[in-house]
């Protein structure tokens, strides 16, 4: 693999920085760098304003109003923004739903979903994880049962992430209990103002409500919302994991915060500890070689190969990866790092009790410590979702290595 851009690459790039810089909020960047909590409207304020420049959708074909760009320019821009500071796209809508709508659905649900994702207008949610179907998803038990021209849907998804600020939302459901339990999903989207749809938040160790229980009771789903065949919404769900897993495994976030547990164990006193320093580097390396496997993924589609085994690969790295920076950032902080109370953190009280706790003589009281151990909890997650790493590896396992 050629590791060195081409002079149009490099132009490309200055040219997206050029843009980031004078188009993101300060004040956003500035939260994101110092891993604070973002709203609803930090996320939607900067999707909106990449919709309106057309790249919010920057992974798609320009058929579907996409700017068709190159593997190489996707993981450009997608570098430049995260180490800019951008808020990570929420990538239901433009990353997940979007490409199953344009690949499976029909040209009146083109018209009907794609713009409202492209523009960041619409907040849509994904409606996969259950109760007792989690990685073993096949094993899903929401029913679809068709009434006329509606779908009648009822039962429960868990885990929904950020689903209280959804619009809309794509659901697996089971509409046959005949054959393969695979064989009986189908793709679904429905409007969550629909009667019979509650939305009940899950409280995080730390204290954030970012996931949550969504229940369905009865409610009536337009026939013209199914997505594709019936039945056949288990391809269409691979189809959209590929794309997950690779959102995942968020190379680029990781490289930005890499550069940030390295200013946290300068600050902390710990830079100059040659044990501490090994795992750094440790960490420093295995991003290297993540980006080259997010690279491969990229590069998959325009060589015709199914990059659905290397996402997996790519779901296990990534996700680890995370954890560490999070787990080495809160070591270095040590006790500095234990959270505040959640809502005094939102309303910025942490940077009072800094300032308070350097002035006892305090060394680590700096408010960027605030949200380390947060972070750590958050992120015990990321190994479980989107299909757990011990599921990936058997999964590589089998084919791949076969």
């Amino acid at each position: 693999m050629d590791l060195a851009f081409t002079p149009e690459e490099l132009k490309f790039r200055d040219e997206i920085r050029a843009w980031i810089k004078a188009s993101l909020p300060a004040e956003t960047a500035a939260k994101v760098h110092a891993g604070q909590h973002l709203t609803k409207a930090d996320y939607q304020d900067w999707a909106k304003i990449l919709g309106k420049k057309g790249w919010l959708g920057y992974g798609w074909p320009k058929e579907f109003g996409g700017p068709g760009w190159t593997a190489v320019e996707k993981h450009l821009f997608e570098e430049e923004c995260a180490m800019a500071g951008a808020p990570r796209i929420v990538p239901f809508g433009p990353v997940m739903v979007a490409p199953v709508i344009q690949a499976f659905g029909t040209p009146e649900q083109h018209k009907r979903f794609l713009p409202g994702i492209a523009s960041g207008e619409v907040w849509w949610s994904q409606g996969y994880s259950e109760p007792g179907a989690g990685s073993d998803l096949a094993s899903l038990k929401t029913r679809a049962e068709r009434k006329g021209d509606k779908y009648v849907i009822n039962g429960q998804k868990t885990w929904t992430t950020q689903g209280q600020h959804g619009d809309w939302m794509f659901n697996l459901v089971r509409t046959s209990t005949e054959g393969k339990p695979q064989t009986g999903i189908s793709f679904i989207v429905l409007d969550m103002k629909t009667p019979g749809v509650t939305v009940r938040p899950i409280k995080m160790l730390e204290g954030g409500h970012e996931v949550n229980d969504v229940f369905f009771d009865n409610v009536e789903v337009p026939v013209e919302n199914l997505i594709g065949e019936e039945n056949k919404g288990w391809t269409y769900a691979k189809h959209l994991l590929s794309h997950e897993r690779t959102n995942i495994a968020d190379v680029n976030r990781s490289k930005r915060e890499l550069e940030r547990l390295k200013k946290i164990a300068q600050r902390e006193g710990v830079w100059n500890d040659l044990r501490f320093r090994d795992q750094i580097a440790l960490l420093e390396v295995d991003i290297v070689a993540l980006e080259m496997l997010v690279l491969r993924v990229l590069s998959a589609a325009t060589s015709g190969k199914n990059s659905l085994d290397i996402a997996g690969l790519l779901k296990i790295k990534g996700s680890e990866i995370q954890q560490r920076f999070t787990e080495l950032m809160m070591l270095a902080a040590g006790p500095y790092s234990l959270p505040f109370i959640w809502d005094a953190m939102a309303a910025g009280w942490q940077g009072d009790q800094a300032a308070s706790a350097a002035l006892r003589g305090f060394p680590g009281g700096e408010a960027g410590n605030a949200p380390l151990a947060g972070s750590y909890f958050n992120t015990r997650k990321t190994t479980i979702y989107g299909g757990s790493n011990e599921v990936q590896r058997t999964i590589v396992a089998q084919t791949v290595l076969g």
